[in-house]
């Protein structure tokens, strides 16, 4: 790492790196990898100018310096929630020590005319806030919260302006630590994780892990594919996915000189990208912005809740003009100036959503923004996908059968060498059905092209050869499967699903895969019909009888076998045309349509990239009964939110007649209103669900 010395005493030097050195956050990765040399003692680093503070062992500057210039930042990834959230605690608890001293000290030591010059400055600012904020064509709280702050001061009333401006620092310093704690527990989670790339050298792919690449490196990446860099696209065309860069939903052509992203997806085509940069950083930043600024990404009750807010504040202006009117009482006016809804519902709700989103998370949940939990809570109808949802993550291959010149051993060797490049749970069956059989199978065939919930087609020796299912293979591709084969295969698969491979134009033999369920998603479908959810229903692309005897064996009444995306996608239309709230679940490219159609989507842990991203919610565990949880925890949150508006309402309702009646001085009022805001957005940030699986959910479960 370039960098220049900008402080150099015995024990301690300061290193000034710039200010695109290293991004925000790495600043705890690179703290914890400078600690691991023995010379230094501490260590702070700091994404805006690039800065690095070390403390080192006499005698170790030389070492600390070669450390530092040893650092290379494209090595490091983000660290996981818990090292970043014992900071941000600490730094909470620091902040909040130094507010409540620097406040404690100032009343006790400084004289009266200077500790009220001290205030008058500090209201300054407010009043200052409030102005700009009205020259802008707004009435929010922030002029509430000044001119409440202005009023005191012109009466002079500098111990209960002080109190006011101490109350709003507590509660700004509360909601600032939800969301940093809500940041670092998602980082992790939304990270681009890719864990092997296909190097292009010498004309041919190699399969290396991403640590091992480097700038100016080729890597293709194919259809379903997350891009892991970024780079510039020198071969190929492929329709790129960069809503998580833009938001916008339609794909974008990419072609030889096109600049492509970090966390962008290949919906169709294969492209080889020169890397330009290496970052895992893109989607993880574009993701955790949307969360905390998009008015689209909030929850419905969140943004009525803040307009609600700003709209009540004339009416507390058009109260304490009508106080002093009436009563020519400015004590009594001012009373009602210090009390507001307003404050309260605005920071108590998104406190709460974002709380929901942190703790989501530690359920191992990732939720990409608070309206999604809002529509979770109100869905009254689930759709699943079948294979890599339902049933098992991993498919076993049970057999091959061959109806041609071919052994079955070379049937599933061809197979898997053709399957190994699409990230699919049946793909992945295959070439481990291969391994598990010792078969090599090094590629012979010409580039391979995906077709979308059909399969896979690509030349071998000189013939065309495909993969796939029985509508792409027959139909689509008019290879004839004669009675006698169909025959053999349902007398030999029985409730496996079936993948057929031609080449030349003749059936050569199929595959048959069998996907048994998950071990909870019994127990995850009937956790949903007891939480409100009657209508569950499974939508496959496999056959009738493989759809049937998974239906059976999970207690699902509504099934539909051999769909197309198209399918699933016209299904949750019409059921959301009949008024239903539905939840989509799926892991697959194919159920991407019906993903993004959906109220609420949900992506299984090993979806592919596509899925991912269109999904709303990512199950980052392999538990299914984790939506169970996720419908209490969003029940509880909409529960939550409009308790504190009850609460909010009946408490600031009896300061404000206090008040008018002279009952309480505006100090009070103002101590009282501030204190319950701060006891209502901490009580917005405490777990609505334990540590593990609700207990009460297992003693539920354990009745039934």
């Amino acid at each position: 790492m370039k960098f220049q010395i900008v402080y150099d005493k015995p024990g301690r030097i300061r290193f000034r790196c710039g200010a695109y050195a290293f991004d925000k956050e790495l600043e705890t990765a690179v703290q914890k990898q400078l600690l691991e040399s023995a010379a230094v003692k501490k260590a702070e680093a700091h994404a805006e100018n690039g800065g690095i503070l070390v403390y080192y062992e006499a005698g170790a500057r030389q070492k600390v310096i070669r450390t530092v210039a040893a650092l290379d930042t494209r090595l490091l990834a983000p660290l996981g929630p818990d090292t970043c959230s014992e900071r941000i605690d600490s730094d909470f608890k620091t902040d909040l020590i130094k507010l409540v001293a620097k406040r404690y000290l100032q009343n006790a030591l400084l004289p009266a005319p200077i500790a009220n010059a001290v205030i008058l400055f500090k209201g300054i600012r407010y009043a200052w806030r409030a102005v700009k904020t009205l020259l802008e064509g707004h009435l929010n709280v922030d002029v509430l919260d000044g001119a409440s702050v202005s009023a005191c001061l012109l009466q002079r009333n500098f111990k209960t302006a002080g109190t006011i401006m101490f109350m709003l620092s507590i509660s700004a310093l509360l909601e600032d630590y939800t969301r940093a704690k809500t940041k670092a527990a998602l980082t992790d989670s939304l990270a681009v994780k890719t864990d092997k790339v296909w190097l292009v050298q010498d004309g041919t792919e190699v399969l290396i892990p991403m640590a091992e690449l480097q700038v100016g490196d080729v890597i293709c990446v194919r259809t379903g594919s997350v891009i892991p860099v970024d780079g510039t696209v020198t071969s190929g065309e492929a329709n790129i996915n960069e809503a998580s860069m833009t938001g916008e939903p339609l794909s974008v052509r990419k072609a030889k000189g096109s600049t492509v992203f970090a966390g962008t997806v290949v919906d169709e085509g294969s492209i080889h990208v020169q890397v330009r940069a290496l970052s895992g950083n893109t989607k993880i930043q574009k993701i955790i912005e949307l969360i905390d600024n998009s008015e689209n990404l909030k929850a419905g009750v969140q943004s009525r809740a803040e307009n609600l807010a700003d709209r009540i504040v004339p009416f507390s202006f058009l109260g304490f003009g009508l106080t002093l009117l009436l009563t020519r009482n400015i004590t009594k006016a001012v009373s009602i100036l210090m009390v507001d809804y307003s404050c309260a519902i605005k920071l108590s709700t998104p406190i709460s959503v974002i709380s929901a989103i942190r703790e989501a998370a530690d359920h191992d949940i990732t939720v990409k923004g608070g309206k999604y939990l809002e529509a979770f809570a109100e869905a009254d109808s689930v759709v699943f996908d079948k294979t890599g949802t339902l049933t098992n993550a991993e498919p076993v291959l049970e057999r091959a059968i061959s109806f041609s010149d071919y052994s079955e051993d070379e049937i599933l060797r061809i197979a898997a060498c053709i399957e190994e490049h699409f990230p699919h749970s049946v793909a992945r069956a295959i070439v481990k059905g291969a391994a598990d059989r010792g078969l090599n199978h090094q590629e012979e065939h010409a580039e391979v092209q995906y077709i979308v919930a059909h399969g896979i087609a690509t030349t071998l020796h000189g013939k065309r050869a495909i993969i796939g299912s029985h509508h792409f293979v027959s139909e689509d591709e008019h290879v004839e499967i004669t009675a006698e084969q169909q025959a053999a295969i349902e007398a030999q698969s029985g409730g496996c699903s079936v993948v057929y491979l031609a080449i030349g134009g003749k059936l050569s033999g199929v595959l048959c895969i069998s996907d048994p369920p998950r071990a909870e998603a019994r127990e995850a479908i009937g956790l949903l019909k007891k939480a409100g959810i009657e209508n569950v229903v499974m939508l496959t692309g496999d056959s009738q009888k493989a759809a049937e005897v998974t239906a059976a064996k999970l207690g699902i009444t509504k099934c539909f076998a051999q769909v197309l995306p198209e399918d699933k996608h016209r299904y949750v239309e019409q059921l959301k045309v009949d008024g239903h709230r539905v939840i989509m679940v799926g892991d697959g490219i194919n159920d991407a349509p019906a993903l993004a159609a959906a109220d609420v989507s949900v992506a299984m842990s090993d979806a592919s990239d596509i899925a991912r991203e269109a999904a709303d919610i990512t199950l980052r565990g392999a538990d299914l009964t984790e939506l169970a949880t996720l419908r209490t925890l969003s029940e509880k949150l909409m529960t939550r939110i409009h308790r504190n508006y009850r609460f909010i309402i009946g408490f600031n309702s009896s300061l404000l007649l206090l008040g008018l009646f002279g009952i309480i001085a505006p100090t009070t009022s103002a101590f009282l209103h501030n204190a319950s805001t701060m006891v209502i957005c901490a009580r917005s940030m405490t777990p609505m669900l334990e540590k593990k699986q609700n207990s009460a959910t297992e003693e539920d479960t354990g009745k039934a």
